[in-house]
């Protein structure tokens, strides 16, 4: 296979070794385990339990649920302090920190948790928020401490390369969701309409059953000790971990602020224009699953191999070949059909369609900074992607408070596509002179002439006289197809890396 990413070495070809090979297959393999387990569990979450949800109570309700979790997902760092991505990468890289630092890291996770509930009640009174909403943020911040913990537990799994585990880990809460979601929902089991405090008391419960799952997995395989305070390490830990937790804190704050500044700012119509944004932006929020799923593989893979001083390159090239056309083809397919996919919901569907046409292009550079983000991380380049991350919040803050007077909701997915657009191409450029990578001319045209007949496909789907889910499954097909006519994959990788076999007669 050519590749897109190739090192400047004497030779213009880079020779894939057999250890390269079979991270390749193992990187493929777990991945698609991954992606197949979430594949069969979200799908039916989002479009049936989240969409119905949204469905069944106001706009403006919903707006300020959405609002207040946006509020807890913003100070949410301090629930973690960049613990689980420098444990993540500390486990691959020796397997004897997890029973060495468990028990320590656990204890200051739960002071941790006691700090963050303290500083979301204080913003709350800041933000102006009623005694309603109090109900409302205190069960969300609960919610917030049990899934951060159930990732670090996670963590520790991925750590130790258990992906298959990992994988199962996944998709336990949101199944445990489906069932009571789905009975209060649909089961007839009250006489009163659907209550969006129902919903996080039943996504807390089935955090608490996917916490002692996890807990017990990690329990097991790393048999630490019992609870420990050690002050002089939580300081020591704290520090090392903090370029992480800057991270997280400036990208929680250039993801989730656009609905706090619409609710916020836009007085009394600031409610109904969040629940807009909330809609177009929870099915975006969704898709961004798969690179997230990307990243639990990708970020501990990478942190091994540049351990061991392997090369990354094939890894990189099979994962940003992967992620863009995932990226490109759903922000292709949201635009010409933003319409009829917004007819999900039963409110606001015209003005909600403007919004998700828009907000939906940035899935493209949203899903690939995942993977170049995760190389980043795991090379130890916190620094720069600080650097980055805080510019990418000037901006989104800048952009959200000139366009959302003018044009609302819009305004703010004009903001996240300026912003991720910026994000990735600096952390490309970054990637470049790190790595001494570049970019071969011959994949620039292909890239862009897939890009193009692919928009040419989907474009005149539209014409075709047939129901709508016909003309997005035969465009998404020949889309696919053209994967292989522009060289982006190859069929004998594909039968390279085992994926499918064919028998010889």
């Amino acid at each position: 296979m050519r590749f897109f990413f190739k090192l400047q070495h004497k030779s213009p070809f880079f020779t894939l070794y057999p250890n390269m090979e079979n991270s390749k297959r193992s990187f493929v393999g777990n991945l698609l385990l991954l992606l197949s387990l979430n594949l069969l569990i979200k799908p039916f979450w989002i479009f049936g339990i989240d969409v119905s949800v949204q469905n069944m109570v106001d706009t403006e309700s919903y707006g300020i649920y959405f609002t207040l979790l946006n509020l807890t997902f913003i100070f949410n760092t301090l629930l973690d302090m960049g613990t689980t991505s420098f444990n993540n990468r500390s486990i691959a890289r020796d397997k004897n920190f997890l029973a060495e630092n468990f028990s320590r890291i656990l204890t200051l996770r739960l002071l941790l948790g006691g700090i963050y509930a303290v500083v979301i009640m204080v913003a709350g009174v800041a933000a102006g928020y009623r005694m309603d909403d109090f109900r409302l943020l205190a069960p969300l911040a609960v919610n917030q401490f049990l899934s951060l913990f159930i990732l670090y537990l996670r963590s520790n799994v991925s750590g130790l390369l258990m992906f298959k585990t990992d994988s199962l880990l996944s998709v336990i809460d949101r199944l445990i969701m489906i069932v009571f979601c789905g009975i209060a929902l649909w089961g007839n089991v009250t006489d009163k309409p659907f209550q969006i405090s129902w919903f996080i008391y039943i996504q807390m419960f089935s955090y608490l059953i996917t916490a002692g799952i996890a807990l017990a997995v990690v329990l097991k395989h790393g048999r630490p000790r019992g609870l420990t305070f050690d002050l002089p390490f939580f300081k020591e830990i704290l520090k090392k971990s903090f370029p992480f937790a800057l991270l997280a804190l400036l990208t929680a704050i250039h993801n989730r602020v656009d609905t706090v500044l619409l609710e916020r700012t836009l007085g009394e119509s600031g409610a109904v224009q969040a629940g807009i944004y909330a809609s177009a932006y929870r099915l975006l929020d969704a898709a961004v699953i798969i690179g997230y799923l990307f990243s639990v593989i990708l970020m501990p893979l990478f942190s091994h191999l540049l351990s061991q001083k392997e090369n990354i390159r094939g890894i990189l090239k099979t994962a940003f070949v992967l992620i863009f056309i995932y990226g490109f083809l759903l922000a292709a397919v949201s635009y010409f059909y933003s319409f009829e996919i917004m007819h999900l919901y039963n409110k606001h569907i015209e003005a909600s369609t403007e919004v998700y046409k828009y907000l939906m292009i940035s899935i493209l550079p949203l899903s690939l900074t995942y993977v170049f983000g995760s190389l980043l991380t795991a090379n130890g380049n916190l620094k720069q992607l600080n650097l980055i991350a805080l510019g990418a919040v000037c901006i989104n803050i800048a952009c959200n408070l000139l366009l959302i007077p003018h044009w609302q909701a819009i305004g703010s997915a004009f903001s996240s596509i300026i912003t991720q657009s910026f994000i990735i191409i600096c952390e490309i450029c970054l990637a470049v002179k790190i790595f001494h990578l570049r970019i071969p001319a011959g994949a620039v045209v292909r890239i862009a002439g897939y890009a193009l007949t692919c928009l040419i496909v989907l474009y005149f789907s539209r014409t075709l006289p047939w129901n709508i889910w016909a003309q997005i499954g035969s465009s998404l097909t020949a889309c696919l197809l053209l994967i292989f006519v522009w060289r982006l994959i190859r069929w004998e990788e594909v039968k390279k890396l085992g994926i499918i076999r064919v028998k010889k007669r």
